[in-house]
């Protein structure tokens, strides 16, 4: 190998190795503005080996900071590429405070197109959390988001699109966690003016000492003003979907008074709660004339699922009146599959 390339190799082992050290660093230095790009590695006892991209934008003047994390699954493009956009796009000399940019945070899902799961340790990230130091590489990395990450943060985004099989309108939500009632009241803020027309709120009943499962459950169960989107389907890259996300990134900057970018909030808010979920009981192929968006009535069928020979094994109802937030879109669905998600009004 020539020298040049083991040299070039052992710095960025060096500056990897760092990285985990150097976040709260960056986070907590006096240097404004700049902009640092770390790579994150991790690695198991069974020698898995991932990394976790982490961009660190730090404005001419001090102010809240703000985290984004994006590809917690793999095959939610829409998300990945709007931070993407907004990474080349946000100009730190006009940038008040302090942004974090998880870009993909499942990288190995990423790259092998693998929809939930990291294919190393065939865990899904968003239900690792809070994490564990000493367990595989998505455990380390939930770990490390939980303590290094969310602590540092003022306001915690997470967000998700459809995946392969889920179809989806956009809408921002965030939990009603009556344990944090000032950050509960910041999130419900920042996502009426995201510029969604749908948003969401989830009843928190999280105890401290359960595991919050999900990204920004944990940071709302640590008491951060946690929010998330969803936004894109199918998995494919819609630019509608793309331009939600920036427009409702850039509408919460400019409400924390950090970047003036924003078009404001939607014309037409609609404010939904109290999600419901339909399961599979059956392994099967699923039928539905329901699309996400569709508006239902409690008791009304929404779909049903056959054996191979078509003899129908299980129907489905509604259990509440309200909107289709998304549901599966593909034939084939498992035992305790999500087939839909509804949505009530206030």
């Amino acid at each position: 190998m020539p020298k040049f390339i083991l040299t070039a190799l052992m710095l960025f082992s060096f500056h990897t190795l760092l990285g985990q050290d150097n976040v709260q660093d960056i986070v907590s230095s006096d240097t404004r503005p700049l902009k640092e790009n770390i790579r994150i590695g991790f690695q198991d006892s069974r020698n898995n080996q991932t990394f976790l991209p982490v961009s660190i934008l730090k404005g001419k003047s001090e102010g809240p900071v703000f985290t984004i994390i994006a590809g917690v699954h793999g095959f939610e493009y829409p998300p990945i590429v709007s931070v993407q956009e907004l990474l080349r796009e946000i100009d730190i000399d006009s940038l008040s405070g302090t942004i974090i940019i998880i870009p993909i945070a499942n990288t190995a899902s990423f790259y092998s197109r693998t929809s939930i799961v990291n294919p190393n340790d065939q865990v899904n990230l968003n239900g690792a959390f809070p994490g564990k130091s000493t367990g595989s590489v998505t455990q380390k990395i939930a770990d490390f988001i939980t303590t290094t990450i969310i602590p540092a943060s003022d306001v915690f985004l997470d967000i998700h699109g459809g995946g392969v099989n889920e179809d989806l309108i956009p809408f921002a939500l965030f939990y009603d966690n009556q344990n944090y009632p000032q950050q509960t009241k910041k999130a419900r803020e920042l996502t009426e003016i995201s510029g969604f027309e749908y948003v969401v709120s989830y009843p928190f009943t999280l105890r401290d000492d359960e595991p919050a499962k999900y990204v920004f459950k944990q940071a709302s169960q640590d008491g951060k003003v946690a929010l998330s989107f969803e936004s894109g389907k199918l998995g494919n890259v819609q630019q509608d979907a793309v331009s939600f996300i920036k427009n409702g990134v850039y509408n919460m900057l400019g409400n924390m008074k950090m970047y003036n970018k924003g078009t404001g909030p939607s014309p037409s808010l609609i404010q939904l709660n109290n999600p419901t979920y339909i399961n599979s009981n059956e392994k099967g192929i699923f039928y539905s004339s329901y699309k996400a968006g569709d508006a239902v009535k409690k008791g009304d069928v929404v779909g049903y699922i056959t054996d191979e020979f078509g003899e129908k094994l299980e129907e489905f109802k509604a259990d509440a009146s309200g909107i289709i937030l998304y549901k599966i879109s593909t034939p084939p669905v498992n035992v305790d599959d999500t087939l839909m998600c509804i949505s009530s009004g206030l």
